[in-house]
Formats: structure tokens, C-alpha cells, sequence
């Protein structure tokens, strides 16, 4: 190339011009790619896992299921693409909801019969349950690992603070494994009780003036339970109206673990500001048949928008992390009141067990549902997120009570009828994975992530 450029100008002189204007010309074709490069950059970098979602860096209120990440929106102009540049882009947060159970050699973290605060139907070890295989299995997210439960470090973040459980008994039974595991560390002090069955209580970890609580709530919105000592065989539930039994306390609580779903099954009559909707499973009554999915989402969604509305209301009021457990699915295989109910004695395997319409639309409510607040917003330093644990509690068939939710039941030997709890989980048992998740969604909420 230079030997016919220079072929009819082969003078020193025509030779400097020409060098000159070859090197302006290759700067002005250099410096443009180069710009080009630099706006196009991100647009070669690895791109964002399947499940991630957009959402902006500057809302009030932010949120993320298990399964969510959260990038910022890229601009428009090259200037703003470049400064975007400057910033390191997020990783993708772990997908703690989507896994297989692997085994795992090591002794749980707490013992069933050395823990103090165990509902009597779910300590399996201390009622006699002869098989231990089911204590020996740990929750492995595909693309990221749970770190073990630090009892110390969960303190630590609730210290001066009141974590409060709200819900049904799923929601106790994962209270009861929290406090197993913090127990190791310290033990918590019992300082308040009231209601049928230990239905609200407190506890003090007076070492770090950290309180968890309970608080029995079954629909989270205004309700009367189903009751047959009075002859009352459906629940009545009040759709625009949460429970005053828990909002009323709901200010001095920091963080908040709302779990329910289970009551939704039962017969019930649905009522919205004195209007009867419809009812689930009354054929005796002259009610229109609704079933109770759009009305488990319409009593989220009251639920949720009252959170917000109520820490917008409050001046001063701290930061909230408002949580929601998604559906537990059961796992009875035959009739709940005879043997072998729930008889599995290891995980399912990946792919051995598709999750239910119910299981999955259950599910999928609760998700969007705190997406949707989130979206909405709900003041300063009001966070929600969904605890996504319906599939790794799905694959888990060999956590529940079974029989063993009574002492020795096979003491006398098999009995034609046999009461089985295919629903809650033995403690200590898979329920533990709840919290060891819990535990990484506080340390994201409190900028403590690795």
C-alpha cells in the first residue's frame, strides 16, 4: 500500500504531507469507534439471568421474590450511557426459590428434644419418630448456596428491634424453628402469652433487647373463624377490613413475616363493605359460588395496602421490612385419618413431582401481590419481599408429623384410625431452610450482603 501511495510523489516534502494527513485521517476514524465502543459496551456484556425484571434505582419502596433482580434502566443519550459505565453493574441476586434438597452429613443446628419452644405436634424426634433420614438434607439453590444459619448474626440484626410472625400455623410452626435456632445462642425469655393454644406470645433475647412475636391471624383481614362448638361450619371474612388485632401493634414492629393461605380452603362466606360477594363450598345456602382465589388476592392486597398506608401515616416511623411467606403445600397421599397418609421417606428428586394448580396459583398471588406493592410504594424505608418457599417445600414430602404428631403412636400397635398431620413440619426439619432465606433477605435489607 505505502509503495503506490508514494509511486508519483516520491519527494521528502510530499512525503511529510502525505504522512500528516494519513495520520489525521486515521484519527478521525480511531476516535469515533473508539466513542462507539465505549456507548455499545454494555450491550456485549453478559446478560441478565432469565428471571430478571426491570425496576427503577430510585423508588421508596423497593421489592424482589426470592426468584426477582433488580438492574438499573440504561439511557439514552451517550453521555448517560457512558456515566452508567462508571457504575459497577449488580450482580444477580441468588434465586434461593428454584433448587433440589441435597443430602448432607452434618447433625441439625438445635435438637427436638433439648429445644423448649416446640409445639408438642411437631416435635417428631421427642414423639418417637424412629426414622432420621429426614434431618440429614440441606436446600441448594442452582446457582448460588445458602450459607448456614448464624444464630449470632440474626441477633445482631434484630438488636433493638421487634420481628413479629403474623398469620396462621404455618406461620407459628416457622416462628417456632427461628427460635430453635437462636436459642443455640441464646436463650429466648417468654414475657408474653395470651389467646386458645398460645395464640399470641413474645419473647425477649435480653442480650441484644430483641423481641420476636406471634400473632394468630388466619386470613390477615377482619374474620370469624368457623367454630363447631357454636354450630358454625364456615368462616365469615370482611374483605375491606384487615385485623385490628395485629395493625393495631403494627407501628412498633421493625420486621414483619406474614404466612396464611390454609384457612382460605375452608367453607367461608365473603363480605365486602356490607355486601355479601359469594361464598366457597355452601350448596345449602343461596350464595353465589366464587371459591376463594380472588379472595385471598383481594385480602393480600388489603393487607399489604394497609401496611404501607399505616407506616405513610406515622411520622417518624423507623424502616420496615414486610415480608410474605408463600404457600406450604400439603402432602397427604390418602385419607388424613389412617395410616400412611403422608408415608415418604426422603425428598422428591427433580422433576418426580409437578407443583399443583392450587399449590402453584396460590403461589403466584402472593408473589404478585407484593410486587404490586412494591410497585405502588409505601414511604420511606418500607421494603417488601416474598419468601418464595413453595417449591422447596413441595419437594419435601418426608418433612411432615405424619402420625408422629401424637407420643408413640404405633405403642399399641396399628390402629384402623389414625389422626395424621401431612401439613406442618417436624422441628427441627426442612422448615429451618425457611430462615436460613429469611437470614439472607435481612442482611440484603440491611446492605449486609457478601
Amino acid at each position: 500500500m505505502g509503495t503506490h501511495l508514494y509511486h508519483h510523489h516520491n519527494t521528502p516534502k510530499t512525503h511529510h504531507l502525505l504522512l500528516k494527513k494519513l495520520i489525521i485521517w486515521a484519527l478521525y476514524t480511531i476516535i469515533p469507534l473508539a466513542l462507539l465502543h465505549l456507548y455499545l459496551f454494555p450491550l456485549f456484556s453478559p446478560p441478565p439471568q432469565p428471571n430478571a425484571t426491570l425496576s427503577p434505582s430510585s423508588s421508596s419502596s423497593s421489592a424482589s421474590s426470592t426468584t426477582t433482580t433488580t438492574f438499573t434502566s440504561s439511557s439514552s443519550s451517550s453521555q448517560a450511557g457512558i456515566a452508567e459505565l462508571k457504575k459497577r453493574p449488580s450482580r444477580p441476586r441468588c434465586n434461593y426459590s428454584d433448587g433440589q434438597w441435597v443430602r448432607h452429613s452434618g447433625e441439625p443446628r438445635y435438637s427436638g428434644t433439648g429445644c423448649k419452644t416446640i409445639k408438642e405436634g411437631q416435635n417428631c424426634m421427642a414423639h418417637g419418630r424412629p426414622d432420621t433420614g429426614y434431618l440429614h438434607w440441606r436446600w441448594q439453590p442452582k446457582q448460588c448456596a445458602v450459607p448456614a444459619f448464624d444464630p449470632a448474626a440474626f441477633l445482631r440484626l434484630i438488636e433493638n428491634r421487634h420481628l413479629a410472625f403474623i398469620g396462621d400455623s404455618m406461620a407459628r410452626n416457622q416462628l417456632e424453628s427461628l427460635l430453635c435456632l437462636l436459642a443455640t445462642a441464646e436463650e429466648p425469655e417468654l414475657v408474653y402469652r395470651d389467646g386458645e393454644d398460645n395464640k399470641f406470645r413474645r419473647w425477649v433475647f435480653r442480650g441484644r433487647n430483641a423481641t420476636v412475636s406471634v400473632l394468630w391471624s388466619p386470613f390477615l383481614v377482619k374474620g370469624v373463624e368457623k367454630s363447631e362448638a357454636t354450630g358454625q361450619y364456615h368462616n365469615n371474612l370482611y374483605l375491606e377490613s384487615v385485623n385490628e388485632r395485629w395493625a393495631s401493634e403494627l407501628d412498633g414492629m421493625d420486621v414483619v413475616v406474614f404466612s396464611v393461605g390454609h384457612w382460605y380452603l375452608h367453607p367461608a362466606f365473603y363480605r365486602e363493605n356490607g355486601v355479601v360477594l359469594g361464598c366457597h363450598h355452601c350448596p345449602e345456602f343461596n350464595y353465589t359460588e366464587i371459591g376463594f382465589f380472588d379472595v385471598f388476592r383481594k385480602a393480600l392486597n388489603t393487607t399489604l395496602r394497609e401496611v404501607s398506608r399505616r407506616h405513610d401515616s406515622s411520622p417518624g416511623t423507623s424502616e420496615k421490612l414486610v415480608v410474605v411467606t408463600t404457600f406450604s403445600p400439603a402432602h397427604f397421599e390418602g385419607e388424613w385419618d389412617k395410616a400412611g397418609a403422608c408415608p415418604k421417606k426422603e425428598p422428591y428428586k427433580e422433576g418426580e413431582k409437578e407443583m399443583e394448580y392450587m399449590d402453584a396459583e396460590m403461589r403466584k398471588i402472593e408473589v404478585e401481590e407484593v410486587a404490586a406493592a412494591a410497585e405502588r410504594g409505601g414511604g420511606k424505608g418500607l421494603r417488601f419481599e416474598a419468601l418464595d418457599v413453595t417449591k422447596m417445600a413441595l419437594m419435601r414430602p418426608d418433612g411432615h408429623p405424619g402420625p408422629y404428631m401424637h407420643p408413640n403412636p404405633f405403642a399399641n400397635g396399628a390402629q384402623e384410625r389414625m389422626q395424621n398431620d401431612c401439613v406442618h413440619w417436624c422441628l427441627p426439619g426442612p422448615i429451618d431452610s425457611w430462615n436460613e432465606i429469611l437470614l439472607e433477605m435481612m442482611r440484603r435489607w440491611k446492605g449486609e450482603s457478601k
